[in-house]
């Protein structure tokens, strides 16, 4: 019996679950934890924001790159091998930047760490996706996908209150651990049997490069090109905010380090709440519907602590209350490794996730940069309201593709779901 036949999860699945959950968590935390250290990164290097806008940039290309490559390599090597590279890539980026001698240095080792965080979610989102049973793909798939706002709870309290004790130098060095994580993986996680079964019946095994190919041919093309759009809307909406917003509380509100890092712990709680609500709805009424709902309450949130920003200040209820909505839509999150492991079939669906997800993931190269720029004239205010049109595009978005809630996985699944 597969493990996804199970009518209940088994301690198998629980260890899975577990392994593929912490290496998503460290990698958001190791992602997003530079955001917290730009201030003291500054006073000992002496570049500014510009600078750090590039940085910041080249670190989100990487995904890119990161996910396209380690995709591929899932679906011809296994998902277990390759989310094993993918934590110990992330975690060695980690520790380089801790001896960076200059910006240069330090540019190399976000890259590097870009790369590793580019392949690992794609990698364990397919292994959970694949041996969850169908019925509850959904929610499990949020408990997944919650690594991303508990990293970046993890980054706030590192960055705002053990990186002034230890430096920032120090803060980098430990964010490396994570990296001992693969010997418990070798030991207790399995193989996705869907994945071997695949393997093993193919009649031909399709080189990386060929499989990246595939994604982008026949009927596969205009379902990854619409899965892209969905991905880099709601992306943009995400990065356009979370890459400055410690800033913008700092430096356009005037809010202390340790207050802004409780506010952003805020809508870390909001973002608890999105994800594992999200599972739940989207098993009940849908991927689609569920998705709409939360981008456009992320939408309105963002809306309310930028441009509403004097209307609401007033009142510590709306204001905290608005962070927390902003978090709460980031639930969409939980839709895209359930969504699409459903939309593609078995034989790219690595390579599939992992491209879509990480090139949108790319593409934030530039928001640092619009960011920055829009900031020059109109404060960073400005440019993180444009993540509200980003939300409420990928609401609408989600509808040009089919519903795919609780969908049977299966090894020799030919073709992806028919628009």
């Amino acid at each position: 019996m597969r493990l996804s036949e199970h009518e209940r999860p088994t301690r198998t699945h629980f260890a899975i679950l577990a392994m593929a959950w912490a290496g998503w968590l460290f990698d958001f935390y190791d992602l997003i934890l530079y955001t917290f250290l730009l201030g003291p990164i500054t006073q000992e290097l002496g570049f500014g924001r510009g600078a750090h806008a590039w940085i910041l940039g080249c670190s989100l290309g990487a995904t890119a790159v990161g996910g396209l490559v380690f995709g591929a390599l899932a679906d011809r090597y296994g998902r277990k091998p390759v989310l094993q590279w993918t934590i110990l890539t992330y975690s060695a980026g980690a520790f380089a930047c801790g001896l960076a001698p200059d910006a240069s240095w330090l540019l190399a080792a976000r890259v590097l760490t870009g790369l590793g965080v580019g392949g690992e979610w794609a990698t364990g989102h397919a292994l959970v996706s694949e041996v969850f049973p169908p019925r509850l793909r959904g929610r499990f798939g949020a408990v997944m996908q919650t690594g991303a706002p508990l990293g970046v709870g993890l980054a706030a309290i590192v960055g705002s209150f053990v990186a002034p004790q230890i430096g920032w130098r120090a803060t980098f060095m430990i964010s490396a651990l994570p990296a001992l994580m693969v010997t418990a993986i070798r030991r207790w996680v399995p193989e996705s049997d869907i994945w071997i079964e695949s393997h093993a019946a193919a009649a031909e095994r399709p080189s990386p490069a060929a499989r990246i190919s595939e994604i982008f041919r026949g009927h596969l093309l205009g379902l990854t090109l619409r899965c892209f759009a969905l991905t880099l809307c709601n992306m943009s909406s995400y990065w356009l905010t979370f890459s400055w917003l410690p800033t913008y509380l700092r430096e356009d509100r005037g809010i202390s380090t340790a207050k802004s890092g409780m506010w952003v712990l805020l809508i870390v709680a909001g973002e608890l709440a999105g994800y594992l609500t999200f599972g739940a709805v989207s098993d009940r009424l849908g991927r689609k519907p569920a998705f709409s709902l939360y981008a456009g309450m992320m939408g309105l949130g963002l809306l309310a602590v930028t441009l509403g920003w004097d209307l609401i200040a007033a009142s510590p209820a709306l204001l905290l209350g608005s962070m927390a909505i902003v978090g709460i839509g980031t639930g969409t999150w939980s839709s895209f490794g359930p969504f699409l492991a459903e939309l593609f079939p078995t034989r790219v669906r690595n390579t599939a996730m992992g491209t879509i997800y990480n090139g949108a993931r790319g593409v934030q190269f530039l928001t640092p940069m619009v960011v920055h720029a829009i900031a020059v004239e109109h404060r960073l205010a400005g440019g993180i309201a444009i993540a509200a049109a980003f939300c409420f595009a990928a609401a609408t978005l989600v509808w040009t593709l089919p519903e795919t809630r609780g969908r049977v996985l299966a090894p020799q699944d030919r073709t992806g779901v028919p628009a």
